[in-house]
Parts: structure tokens; C-alpha cells; sequence
């Protein structure tokens, strides 16, 4: 459970540059009104995590305000096989919605060969991805069923904020080509990662997530720490059957990112041991990102709001921690 205030109607982020003090909060669907006046610090992006029998994919357009990224991850479970594409374009911003739910978006950034275009299309109940790059080419079909997609206001002060938004367990179905070979995408999970805020220059964030299906019931897992510690929000909480169960605790997180056999563990949410570690790194000048990630199999319970336990065991996702300067 948590003492942190539920939002229930819509309401503005910002007011100008700074943070309205009425948005602080969570709800259990987007609500929030992001535009934000200025420019300098501002961070906006869209995230889609994928994890299917076959592949994990990852998506990312991310706007600096002084420079827009548009980047694709792949790895093949099945073979091992790893493509990494990554595209910048100064003194760009992509055109993301501010209104609350809309995830439409038409990106690119890099130029010739290195070029990575993304596109999303919204309806009500599904998300329709288009990704193309040097040699990777993704078509994604993500159903929206409707459930609680937390969405979490951190303030670190009137002019440093955060608003994230976590859609978790949505079924998606596709394709990956790779080198003109297209594959199925096999059976799997999709998680949206929506950011929008003004951000300190330098920080460091966990992020864990995982979605499945264990004893017959929907069930998916949001963790997150150090970015939030001290803030009195919290992004944690456990959705079973569309119901968003929030964890208002700041988690303690146990890992050794120089270990890639090694688990990551977090207190009270569960475990999960690394099949595989992804590495990015980005160093651009004043730009920095470091993210390490585990992917894998969650292990472990839950309690929710009435205090019942329940069981996390064959969740798939991820694990991270990522250490920023921008």
C-alpha cells in the first residue's frame, strides 16, 4: 500500500516551467497534462520494451531539447545474435503528445546509413510500431487491454521533476528482419516507458519490470529506485488482473553489475536471475549514458493491498540500472 496522494482528474504538470504542485501524485491511468514552456532541461521520451520467446526488442525516441535519439535494440534469444542501432540529431525535438494518452509519434534521427526511423500509431486498444534501421527492420501489434498503467509525478523541486508513465502486460505480436531474413516475433509482453520532465544533469535510476501470466491470472511487476529515494513518490507496484496494487516503499535493490552470472534481487517484490546482460554506453560531450541490463525470469512474491501474497514466479523481463549525465 501507499500514503501517496491518487490523482483522479486531469490535471496540468507544469505551470510554465515549474512544477504544479497539484500534480504530485499517481494515478492509475495518464491523466496528466505534460507540456512544459522553456527550454534547456527538459527530457522527453517514449520507451517500448519488448520480451517474447524468441527476441527482446527495444525501442527509444528521446528528446533533449538540445538533440532528439532514436534507437533499436534486438537480441535474438535463440541465437545470441545482438543488433544495436542508434541515431542523433542536434537541435532537434521530436513532436511528442502532451495530452494525457496520446502515444502517436513520427521520428528519425541520423543520417544516411545510421539512420533510425520509428513510428507509432494509437488507436483505442492497440499500438501499431514501425521501426527501420541499417539492417533491422521491427513491425510490432501491441494490444491495449485497458488495465492500470501507473503514472507517477517526482518532484525534486519546484523546477527539477519527472512524470513517468509504466504500461505493463500488453500482448504484442510481430516481426524482426534482419539482413532481409524476417522472423516471427514469437509470443511475449510489451511495456511502455513514457518520460516527460525537467531532470537534474546527473542521475542514476534502477528500473525493473516484468509481465506473465502465473496461476491463470494477468500479473506484472514495476520496480524502480535511487532516482526516486527521498522524494516521497515511489514508481513500484504490482498489477493482477487490470488492478494496479501500488508499493509505496523505497525498495532496496541487490545486484553486481561486474557479476553477469550473478541475480538481481529486490527487497519484498522478488528476485531475478540474469540470462543475458546488455551494455550501452553513449559519450557525447556534456551527453553521458551508461545502462547495464538483465533479462530474464522473475522469481519471488508480492503482497497487495488487502495484504494478500502472491506469487511473481515466470515473470519475463528486465532489470537495469543506467547512470546519466544530460
Amino acid at each position: 500500500m501507499t500514503a501517496e496522494r491518487e490523482i483522479t482528474r486531469p490535471v496540468d504538470l507544469a505551470r510554465g516551467r515549474m512544477l504544479n504542485p497539484d500534480a504530485v501524485g499517481w494515478s492509475r491511468r495518464p491523466l496528466h497534462r505534460t507540456h512544459i514552456a522553456g527550454w534547456g532541461r527538459t527530457k522527453r521520451w517514449e520507451y517500448w520494451g519488448i520480451v517474447t520467446d524468441r527476441f527482446v526488442v527495444g525501442l527509444t525516441v528521446a528528446g533533449l531539447d538540445y538533440l532528439a535519439n532514436c534507437a533499436v535494440y534486438v537480441l535474438d534469444r535463440r541465437t545470441g545474435r545482438e543488433v544495436s542501432r542508434s541515431g542523433i540529431r542536434p537541435l532537434h525535438r521530436p513532436r511528442f503528445g502532451d495530452e494525457p494518452g496520446v502515444g502517436a509519434l513520427r521520428a528519425s534521427a541520423g543520417v544516411g546509413g545510421g539512420r533510425v526511423s520509428i513510428e507509432v500509431d494509437d488507436d483505442e486498444d492497440t499500438s501499431s510500431i514501425r521501426v527501420q534501421a541499417r539492417g533491422v527492420r521491427v513491425r510490432l501489434e501491441v494490444s491495449r487491454p485497458g488495465h492500470d498503467s501507473p503514472a507517477v509525478v517526482v518532484p525534486w523541486s519546484e523546477r527539477r521533476f519527472q512524470y513517468t508513465l509504466k504500461d505493463l502486460a500488453n500482448p504484442v505480436t510481430g516481426s524482426v528482419t534482419l539482413d532481409g531474413t524476417t522472423h516471427d516475433l514469437g509470443a511475449g509482453w510489451a511495456v511502455l516507458d513514457r518520460g516527460r520532465g525537467r531532470w537534474r544533469y546527473a542521475t542514476t535510476w534502477n528500473w525493473g519490470a516484468g509481465s506473465g501470466v502465473v496461476d491463470g491470472s494477468t500479473r506484472a511487476l514495476q520496480v524502480g529506485g535511487k532516482w526516486t529515494d527521498g522524494t516521497g513518490s515511489t514508481e513500484n507496484g504490482i498489477l493482477v488482473d487490470g488492478r494496479m496494487h501500488k508499493l509505496g516503499d523505497d525498495l532496496q535493490w541487490t545486484y553486481d553489475v561486474s557479476d553477469p552470472a550473478g541475480p538481481w534481487r529486490v527487497r519484498v517484490s522478488g528476485w531475478m536471475p540474469r540470462s543475458r546482460r546488455s551494455i550501452c554506453a553513449t559519450e557525447l560531450g556534456v551527453l553521458a549514458v551508461k545502462t547495464h541490463q538483465a533479462f530474464g525470469t522473475w522469481h519471488g512474491t508480492g503482497v497487495l493491498d488487502d495484504g494478500t501474497e502472491v506469487s511473481l514466479d515466470g515473470l519475463v523481463g528486465w532489470a537495469e540500472q543506467s547512470r546519466n549525465r544530460w
